[in-house]
């Protein structure tokens, strides 16, 4: 079982840079892969970025590289979202999210967290 809580979120105008932080609960957390995903108004959930259980690997939806990095510190049991260039469009409330393997799928992620907002002004 894995408890997830994100933070970071808030206001920000656009091409400003915002970091998320996602902090668990539970022992085995450095067993997980871990990702990120987004909702925005009316639109379905979309994956972010996912990264292994120690971090070795990583990927991000493909309209989002170059922006946003996924990072991780299993020492401390949070994982990252380095956000840059913010834009309007991606307001959204963000999840972090566990799993047993890496993917850019919805469902292969068993537990949630209850999200944090980011609102990106322009």
């Amino acid at each position: 079982q894995v408890q997830l809580v994100e933070s970071g979120g808030g206001l920000v105008q656009a091409g400003d840079s915002l970091r998320l932080s996602c902090a668990a609960s539970g022992r085995t957390f450095n067993s997980y892969t871990m990702g990120w995903f987004r909702q925005a108004p009316g639109k379905e959930r979309e994956f972010v970025a996912g990264i292994s259980w120690n971090g070795a690997r990583t990927f991000s939806a493909d309209s989002l590289k170059g922006r946003f990095t996924i990072s991780r510190d299993n020492a401390k049991n949070t994982v990252y979202l380095q956000m840059n260039s913010l834009k309007p469009e991606d307001t959204a409330v963000y999840y972090c999210a566990a799993g047993p393997t890496i993917a850019g799928v919805r469902a292969r992620y068993d537990y949630w967290g209850q999200g944090t907002q980011v609102t990106v002004s322009s």
